[in-house]
């Protein structure tokens, strides 16, 4: 039967696919996410501007991936988890008290439901 998928073929054309599959689907999976998240630690806080944020991490260094509003909070990304740690650590200093600034433990979905994020006030 010329054209046809073999019986002993199929065992192998099965592997393929699920190899295929597994090369697409696990990188999404595993993404680390860099980031941090500032909110308001009580109401009528407001949250700091995301460029004045862009201008102190940028004048110490450290690069920023993106900064995004979430509902009541402001997150930054960025592409090394050392930037993460030094940019939670500076904003520490140079945002008065009142706001909660922590590491991101997962993705902020498209859908804008926010991450959990580790608290260190």
């Amino acid at each position: 039967m010329p054209g046809l998928i073999r019986s002993r073929q199929l065992p192998w054309l099965f592997i393929g696919l699920v190899l295929i599959f597994a090369l697409v689907v696990f990188p999404s999976m595993v993404r680390s996410d860099n980031g941090i998240q500032i909110r308001a630690s009580s109401q009528g806080i407001m949250l700091p501007d995301g460029f004045y944020v862009y201008q102190r991490l940028n004048e110490h260094g450290i690069h920023i991936k993106s900064i995004t509003p979430d509902r009541d909070s402001l997150v930054i990304r960025f592409d090394s988890p050392e930037q993460s740690v030094a940019a939670e650590r500076l904003l520490r200093q140079l945002l008065p008290y009142g706001f909660d600034i922590g590491q991101l433990e997962g993705a902020v979905s498209a859908e804008g439901q926010s991450s959990q994020i580790t608290q260190r006030t």
